[in-house]
């Protein structure tokens, strides 16, 4: 990627695409878009790094939050359980997980690439209605959306093999699964001898060389952190020096969009955002993306209102920013006798999805998977959050078990269904400010019961997994009400009908015809959890439909 020879834009001129947002769907949408031609600009509110600025610095990710922005100070964001609390802002992690830089959080997430499967499309149709949520259909199917599934396989990099219970696929993995850690295998054993079905786990990491880069050198510093080799398929390593390098895509970084602005006829015309200065631009274009996360983008929009948009822009069904979902991903852990060295590699080889359907016995709706991994990210973190509950806390007890426990430790992790609820959303906090002095975001959010009775139904599960792996000692985390989330699903939800969605099958706002969102905000269901292969085939999908718009002259 050559920097030195982007194409630059002016704001005052004119360009095909305004793209807001830079991660899994916006890199994705400029890359397709500037490759057939379209003039691109994206706008991203944090910096432009790249692998050579990587480091591993735990404190400095983990605990100071070097990407997510941190829940104090310049991001603030609030939370309360239902609109009759007041909302604050939380002591240690923020309410919502995401990262602010190009590339987004495809830079420093897990990297499980799981497609969503038939069931998550139609799944209303099949159980019936839930009452007091809005449980859904989506308006496209998964054979609509299979050739962007393979196309991100092969576009982006996914590494895997097809597994027992997986959906149909038109095209194979273009990479083998990477190499499976001692917690695979034991996984493996645990789920034979229960008589489940395991099997490799799909990665956005590349298990060998791939379209000129280098596969996984086995480092362990996935979840939290940039990839040093660039061998993580995030947008960052695998779609935006694509767009650049097409000649038609300026990425604009440390540009923090505050409006999106309509003409006397209601068309989104341009995006006025600030510089890393705090002066403002105004980016003219034919038509703007809107694809900056599943809370950023419904604040965005919440942001926009105006005379003609009293509400927000795209807001005339009252749906921005409802229905956001989470998933919940139970944890149980298992102390083996002999050192396991989890710390090394991908977090993830083996997963199990046994239990992904909704079993009507089981007297609550939800299913999910199971994978292995080690949640320990690095000995600090390990040291305060994965530690057995009776394990010494001070001294050199403590120390003796640390040492014990650190190398011989894995993590079976669930990853579960949420429903959707009106009342879980984000709207604009009217007490707090950001940096910039756009209001905070405000979440909103309870767990269902049917969700909560999933979690604790998948924690059994990986408790039954580990003992039966031969685990000398095995503890969950309790189920309980969740405080944040990293997947931020369906608070600009994909519809036929304008009353009840935000954005219509091909992601084109039902209120401004040249307006469209597309990243997790789109999402209708959650899927069983591991959204961002969606939300990425979802983005590949859009570029296809917003271009023949474009050459039609429809936009």
């Amino acid at each position: 990627m050559n920097l030195n020879a982007m194409k630059t834009y002016q704001p005052s001129e004119e360009v095909d695409f305004v793209i807001v947002g830079s991660g899994a769907a916006g890199g994705a949408l400029a890359m397709e878009l500037s490759v057939a031609g379209f003039s691109v600009v994206v706008l991203e509110q944090g910096p432009f790094e790249t692998n050579v600025d990587f480091g591993h610095d735990e404190l400095d990710h983990l605990f100071y939050q070097k990407y997510v922005g941190g829940p104090k100070g310049e991001y603030p964001q609030t939370f309360r359980r239902s609109e009759d609390e007041e909302a604050v802002v939380q002591d240690f992690l923020p309410p919502l997980l995401y990262a602010r830089m190009v590339g987004g959080s495809s830079v420093h997430f897990t990297a499980n690439y799981w497609r969503f499967r038939e069931i998550d499309f139609n799944e209303r149709s099949v159980l019936g209605p839930i009452a007091g949520t809005g449980f859904a259909d989506w308006p496209i199917s998964y054979d609509d959306l299979e050739p962007y599934y393979t196309k991100v396989d092969w576009q982006i990099g996914v590494s895997g093999t097809p597994g027992p219970t997986d959906s149909y696929r038109s095209k194979p993995y273009p990479l083998p699964p990477l190499p499976v850690k001692s917690s695979g295998v034991l996984f493996d054993k645990g789920a034979k001898a229960l008589g489940w079905r395991s099997q490799p786990s799909s990665m956005a990491i590349l298990s060998q060389p791939y379209n000129g880069r280098p596969g996984c050198v086995h480092c362990g510093k996935c979840i939290a952190f940039g990839c040093e080799m660039n061998a993580k398929s995030s947008t960052l390593a695998a779609a935006i020096p694509v767009a650049i390098d097409s000649g038609n895509c300026e990425v604009r970084a440390e540009s923090t969009v505050t409006r999106i602005e309509t003409d006397e006829n209601g068309r989104a015309n341009q995006v006025v955002y600030l510089d890393i200065d705090g002066v403002e631009h105004a980016q003219k274009g034919k038509a703007v993306i809107v694809s900056a996360n599943g809370a950023e983008t419904p604040r965005l929009l919440l942001m926009s209102e105006s005379a003609q948009h009293p509400n927000g822009l795209a807001n005339s069904s009252g749906k921005v920013g409802k229905y956001l979902m989470f998933n919940i991903s139970p944890s149980s852990f298992g102390v083996f006798d002999e050192p396991l060295n989890e710390f090394k590699s991908v977090q993830v080889t083996r997963i199990l999805l046994d239990f992904y359907n909704s079993d009507p016995k089981r007297g609550f709706y939800g299913g999910g998977g199971l994978d292995a991994r080690f949640m320990g990210i690095g000995p600090a973190y390990y040291s305060l959050a994965c530690m057995p509950p009776d394990a010494p806390t001070w001294g050199t007890g403590y120390k003796a078990a640390l040492a014990d426990y650190y190398t011989r430790t894995m993590t079976v992790m669930g990853h579960t269904t949420s429903l959707a609820l009106e009342s879980n959303n984000i709207t604009l906090d009217p007490t707090f400010k950001d940096k910039w002095g756009r209001p905070a975001i405000r979440t909103t959010y309870k767990d269902h019961p049917d969700d909560l009775a999933t979690a604790r139904f998948m924690t059994d599960r990986s408790r039954e997994l580990l003992d039966a792996a031969g685990a000398r000692q095995s503890w969950s985390d309790p189920v309980v009400e969740a405080v944040l989330g990293a997947h931020l699903l369906g608070t600009c939800r994909m519809g036929d009908d304008p009353a009840e969605s935000v954005v219509d099958r091909y992601h084109r706002s039902h209120d401004v015809p040249n307006l469209f969102i597309c990243d997790g905000s789109s999402l209708v269901t959650s899927g069983r959890g591991q959204p961002t292969m969606t939300i990425q085939a979802l983005a590949f999908r859009a570029a296809d439909h917003i271009a023949e718009f474009a050459r039609q002259g429809t936009l």
